[in-house]
């Protein structure tokens, strides 16, 4: 079963040590059971150092050549990049690239050309024609001096821009011969335009230029997979092709992951199909419904919590998160998750038999600079549960408004045991549910913490599980308690 961490937040120091960083915390995910790590935008971004990555620059740039004001990326050099990766492989933790191909930033030098002006709440309706304009779109890359590739961008491998830098006027611009895809998200009219430098995928020297990138770094990084940055926004039927050529490459097909940014199921459905089924997408409808359920005070309907969500619907190509860099406070898609509902959240995408969950660096280690606190030992505990086991079977209890619980029975270290989840948005209580006749008699404990009375299972292997108000517990037979208690020491 995968568990994966995002290993970066939005809010890290600019300081090009996060690569070695992450390495020294390799023996502990490995002790967790983190099987992969989504790595954040390796390639040299337009701000440099303070650059997060997803300003893209120079994709052949991983923190080798001084562009932008620096050698090192925000996370470091390309040997520290390359040596993380070696070091995830030797502890059997695969590694995941961040792919940003909707755009490039920071252009070396600008051309005048003829664009139309569009308006910016409906890219189709055409407000100005012909206007000439002087927009940055020459990418020469002077620092690399043609080092691995010496294709020099210009504005014909680009669809527009959002900036004219005649008039020193910020509008939508779409270049002369050129349109915005089709088959991208409807939000505007057509949302093919996102920012910077949008990449026109028409162009065969486009894709060209992608396809020998794509080679290129594969056989450079030896990654394991990719997550797809902000593919609403990329001709939909794109990213099939290209990543088939990296199964061919690869020889085997890489862990794959989109971000399509939408709670909106119909928009979801209709990229699965235009997509094949390649192509799996993060649960974003799920995690507005843990928003929903934090921000409610009591009152969100929880047997809803899964509803038109990905993991309901589509599990196998479900990626399930609580937060990430998007939703943090501060930034533009900020949807944080209450601290108080992280425990609840977090057991219904570890705890569960579907989709493939995904947990966020700054609920694990915390975000200083914003002084926020991790989850604390309790995510710990849970993403050791989920990853020395195997779960073999799950019943739900969705019966009441704001007390849910669950059972499965698991493969924990290769024994077989049992275990009881119980949450609350509201009042807490108990719930009498079944994890297994094989469990009669077991003496069950609360992993988490809260209940210092344990509780023995019936002769039908049930018994009345607790939970407090606003919390969750997870019940498991307190034989193995220390087991999963061994990663935090």
């Amino acid at each position: 079963m995968k568990t994966i961490l995002q290993a970066f937040e939005w809010y890290l120091p600019a300081d090009s040590q996060h690569w070695k960083n992450i390495t020294n915390l390799i023996p502990d995910l490995h002790k967790l059971g983190i099987t992969g790590l989504w790595l954040p935008p390796a390639s040299k971004a337009a701000s440099g150092v303070e650059d997060v990555g997803y300003g893209t620059y120079d994709l052949f740039d991983l923190g080798e050549f001084d562009q932008k004001g620096t050698v090192p990326t925000k996370y470091g050099t390309k040997d520290d990049y390359l040596e993380l990766i070696n070091q995830l492989h030797e502890h059997e933790i695969e590694a995941y690239a961040d792919i940003v191909f909707d755009h490039m930033m920071g252009a070396d030098e600008t051309e005048v050309i003829k664009a139309d002006v569009q308006a910016e709440d409906d890219r189709l309706n055409e407000v100005e024609s012909d206007k000439t304009v002087e927009v940055w779109t020459k990418f020469t890359f002077p620092g690399r001096q043609g080092k691995y590739d010496d294709y020099v961008w210009t504005w014909h491998n680009f669809t527009g821009v959002d900036y004219d830098a005649k008039t020193e006027t910020n509008e939508i611009l779409e270049f002369e011969g050129h349109e915005w895809d089709e088959e991208v998200d409807s939000e505007n009219n057509n949302f093919d335009y996102l920012m910077g430098d949008d990449l026109d995928f028409s162009v065969p020297e486009t894709s060209a230029q992608l396809e020998k990138w794509g080679k290129w770094f594969v056989d450079t990084t030896n990654i394991d997979g990719f997550r797809l940055d902000a593919v609403k926004h990329i001709d939909f039927e794109y990213f099939g092709g290209w990543l088939a050529e990296r199964s061919k490459q690869m020889g085997r097909d890489p862990f794959v992951v989109g971000e399509y940014w939408t709670d909106d199921l119909g928009k979801l459905n209709y990229y699965f199909e235009k997509a094949e089924g390649k192509i799996p997408l993060f649960d974003v409808p799920l995690h507005f419904n843990f928003d929903k359920a934090a921000s409610s005070e009591g009152e969100f309907d929880m047997r809803g919590i899964y509803a038109d969500t990905l993991v309901a619907t589509h599990p196998e190509l479900a990626v399930t998160f609580v937060d990430n860099h998007d939703t943090q406070e501060g930034q533009a898609l900020q949807s944080w998750i209450q601290p108080w509902f992280k425990e609840q959240a977090y057991s219904l995408i570890l705890l569960r038999q579907k989709g493939t969950p995904t947990v966020f660096w700054g609920d694990l280690y915390g975000i200083p600079a914003r002084e926020v606190d991790p989850v604390g030992d309790n995510l710990r505990r849970m993403i050791a549960l989920r990853g020395h086991s195997e779960f073999l079977s799950e019943y739900d209890y969705f019966d009441d408004a704001d007390l849910l619980g669950w059972t499965n029975t698991i493969k924990l270290n290769g024994e077989k045991t049992g275990l009881a989840t119980t949450l609350t948005n509201s009042k807490g209580g108990a719930k009498y549910m079944i994890v297994d006749k094989s469990e009669a008699g077991k003496v069950y404990s609360d992993l988490l913490g809260r209940h210092t009375e344990p509780v023995t299972l019936d002769d039908k292997g049930g018994a009345e599980f607790y939970v407090d108000d606003a919390t969750a517990s997870v019940w498991i037979n307190q034989d193995y308690i220390d087991q999963i208690n061994q990663v935090n020491e």
